[in-house]
């Protein structure tokens, strides 16, 4: 059991803070949670808003390869506290969880607000305490923690601190990326903050724009060289955003910044090979118009023609002088110039981030002895499907233990 005087700083009331907060709280540990905001779990519940995505039923092996290069790095941790433990946890909170027709996993309340709810009184009835509209700024000259607050600069010592401030992505909930600077001061390595799981811009033309913002593009493969995604997109006025384009965002992202820009290909029937829809488009088409023509025989939505015509356009042709060989292989291969990335604070998550070397195995930071971190601090980013939320949950679990250990309880 911690002595009393064990108390722990949890700064950050984010999934992964809220974790670490009921790991130490239930290893008998003092815990106050500080926030910068009035209320607990803003991004949170902001993410539950369209159905709460907590974790996917994937097997773990293809589960963790979703982490790509940070795999390695937090696969104890998610072993640890895994999906099923995940659900299991949601359930004995009076949230059973159930798959969905992806794969992905959600509450059957499939709100994030009543799990929210249940989670903070637990978390009261283990003793754990909040201190809201506390900003943390830093460390003053004793060592001792110090917070912004409405009421003027408070500080306050911790035997222990868990940073769980999260990245830089919706600021106004939370997360703007403060912390890199105060880390930054203390010696500590971190990877540039970077948008993830965010749209990008592309120079559409205004007929296109002002016909197709909003329209979806469903069942679509979207390519960028060696790396193809199928699932959802959508049009936006200023570019392009959607669930395929989330899982594909770190490829297109680097390739954007390092280039300036990035040609991604879209497959409208990527079912259908090139002979298949050539044979279907050689076809009388009559006095059909070449987009009632295409709708009916390849089965193309409006915005898919849409796309079309606008590759068309940027050859300098009409999309009525290709061939049915060349619509075929046009349908399937449809060239989009991405000319941006979408800004951070719009993105829905965050690359880069502590560098996992600046860690040790219990999440503590090695040259800050007693200050640990986890979440979307850390140098990891994951597509949307339940990643994002079960790295947060699972490493804030595994550093609220390495908090414990390192206390030697």
């Amino acid at each position: 059991m911690i002595s009393p005087d064990n108390h722990i700083a949890v700064i950050g009331a984010g999934p992964a803070g809220l974790m670490a907060a009921e790991v130490l709280a239930q290893g008998g540990a003092r815990v106050t949670v500080y926030d910068a905001m009035p209320s607990a779990g803003r991004k949170f519940l902001m993410a539950g808003r369209g159905g709460l995505n907590l974790t996917h039923s994937e097997p773990l092996p293809q589960f963790m390869a979703r982490y790509r290069e940070a795999a390695p790095k937090l696969r104890a941790a998610v072993e640890a506290f895994s999906p099923d433990a995940l659900r299991a946890w949601s359930e004995a909170l009076g949230e059973p969880t159930f798959v969905g027709s992806s794969g992905r996993v959600f509450p059957k309340a499939f709100k994030a607000s009543p799990l929210l709810r249940a989670w903070l009184r637990r978390l009261d009835a283990a003793g754990a305490r909040f201190a809201f509209r506390h900003r943390w700024v830093g460390w003053d000259d004793e060592g001792r923690l110090i917070f912004q607050t409405p009421k003027g600069v408070c500080t306050f010592e911790a035997n222990a601190t868990l940073l769980a401030l999260g990245g830089a992505s919706w600021p106004r909930l939370g997360s703007d990326g403060s912390w890199v600077d105060i880390l930054a001061a203390k010696g500590i390595a971190v990877s540039k903050l970077r948008p993830a799981n965010s749209g990008f811009t592309v120079a559409w033309s205004n007929v296109f724009r002002d016909r197709f913002e909003g329209q979806p593009l469903k069942g679509v493969a979207l390519t960028l060289r060696e790396h193809t995604v199928r699932g959802e997109a959508m049009i936006t006025r200023s570019g392009i955003e959607g669930g395929a384009i989330y899982a594909l965002s770190a490829e297109l992202r680097e390739a954007v910044l390092n280039l300036g820009q990035a040609t991604m290909m879209i497959a409208l029937r990527p079912d259908l090979d090139a002979a298949a829809l050539t044979t279907r488009l050689s076809g009388v088409r009559g006095k059909q118009s070449l987009a009632n023509f295409l709708r009916k025989a390849a089965q193309l939505s409006p915005v898919g023609i849409g796309l079309m015509q606008e590759a068309a356009i940027a050859s300098d042709r009409t999309l009525a002088s290709f061939s049915p060989a060349e619509l075929a292989q046009l349908i399937n291969a449809i060239p989009v110039q991405l000319t941006g990335v979408a800004p951070i604070d719009r993105a829905i998550s965050t690359a880069g981030g502590i560098l996992f070397d600046e860690l040790d195995e219990h999440f503590m930071l090695r040259k800050l002895q007693g200050v640990f971190a986890a979440g979307e601090m850390l140098d990891w980013e994951a597509p949307t499907g339940g990643y994002l939320l079960q790295a947060s949950f699972a490493t804030g679990a595994a550093a609220g233990r390495g908090v414990l250990a390192w206390l030697n309880l």
